[in-house]
């Protein structure tokens, strides 16, 4: 597989924090368990974590970690977190043939993470056959586990975490917290943050305001600041041009009451975007190119402008790795 810049240099920090991993501390119980000579400090020992389906005893040091939601395996990489099985997708353009996602499948690949189960609908018995000492899943979107809980608690202490409402960055201080390993978490932010810094270095100011969008053919779902894509985009000195209300869908389907999304209509394309450079979120060059051939969007300035972008397969679901991918391609397009 070749290997792009963004994971040449994710992988160097990856490498950074497996060192870090071995010496992150726990509990405070566990540190004075460590000074006092005692036996091993994490044995049996735990820590209470709170999370969407209510408070777990987590033990301090796991070594058999289960991920039911594919959405939150990314996270669990990027923290080192001792990660042996996934839930995975049915294979896509966006995954590899296991159903892992195209942006860590083969970090997972590397670290031997099996596929525990492929689909959405949880097999309870496939994680029971993992023998997991902690489970870890969503208590949103489509890979949720919210209403097996129970059950997944019965096999192994389980803390279920939304992804839907708070950056990738919050997320992973989360779940670093969860999992004793919050100087990981630190150390990737950090080198992430530095990442951002040197390429918005080289950016310099964008000319024109930007729009993310998704072309659903009926409805486009644009993505606001308050989404992954629109923060990360500003992070790098971007203002992402405003969506006017008149100009939304009549029943804004796929944003609804979501702040991240806002959909508009297709007729509706030149006075919602105006001058705007246009970002396409996950979608193929084929997809785009049919996107610009479109009557409607040939008008647009950013199409006849030349300044319609491609953020990449993977920049629909944001985490540590499909966000040091976009950098890499937003500076390739737009460094000086």
């Amino acid at each position: 597989m070749r290997i792009s810049i963004g994971r040449r240099w994710a992988a160097a920090v990856a490498a950074a924090t497996a060192v870090l991993a071995l010496t992150a501390c726990g509990s405070g119980a566990e540190d004075a368990g460590a000074k006092s000579g005692g036996e091993t400090p994490a044995a049996g020992r735990t820590r209470s974590v709170q999370h969407e389906a209510g408070t777990t005893e987590v033990p301090v040091a796991p070594k058999r970690i289960v991920s039911v939601s594919v959405t939150l395996t990314g996270h669990l990489l990027a923290l080192e977190a001792p990660l042996i099985a996934s839930q995975a997708t049915p294979p896509s353009p966006i995954t590899d043939g296991n159903g892992f996602f195209s942006q860590w499948a083969d970090v997972a690949e590397q670290r031997g993470v099996q596929v525990v189960y492929q689909g959405f609908e949880a097999d309870v018995e496939k994680v029971i056959a993992a023998k997991p000492d902690l489970i870890i899943g969503s208590a949103s979107g489509a890979d949720s586990t919210l209403k097996v809980y129970d059950r997944l608690k019965a096999v192994a202490p389980t803390v279920l975490f939304r992804h839907d409402d708070l950056s990738w960055q919050e997320l992973m201080t989360k779940l670093g917290g969860a999992l004793g390993l919050e100087e990981n978490a630190k150390k990737v932010l950090t080198a992430y943050d530095q990442r951002v810094a040197e390429a918005k270095g080289k950016i310099g100011t964008p000319e024109h305001e930007a729009v993310l969008l998704r072309d659903n053919n009926t409805d486009i779902p644009v993505f606001t600041d308050a989404s992954a894509q629109g923060a990360l985009l500003g992070s790098l000195g971007f203002t992402l041009h405003p969506i006017d209300a008149s100009y939304a869908a009549a029943d804004n389907r796929e944003g609804g009451a979501r702040k991240d999304i806002v959909s508009v209509s297709q007729e509706n394309v030149v006075k919602a975007f105006g001058d705007s450079s246009v970002f396409f979120v996950s979608h193929s060059a084929d997809e785009i190119a049919a996107t610009q051939a479109k009557p409607l969007w040939k008008d647009l300035a950013a199409v006849s402008g030349k300044r319609v972008y491609d953020l990449g397969l993977d920049s629909f679901r944001i985490d540590y790795y499909s966000a040091s991918n976009i950098i890499d391609r937003i500076e390739q397009q737009f460094a000086s």
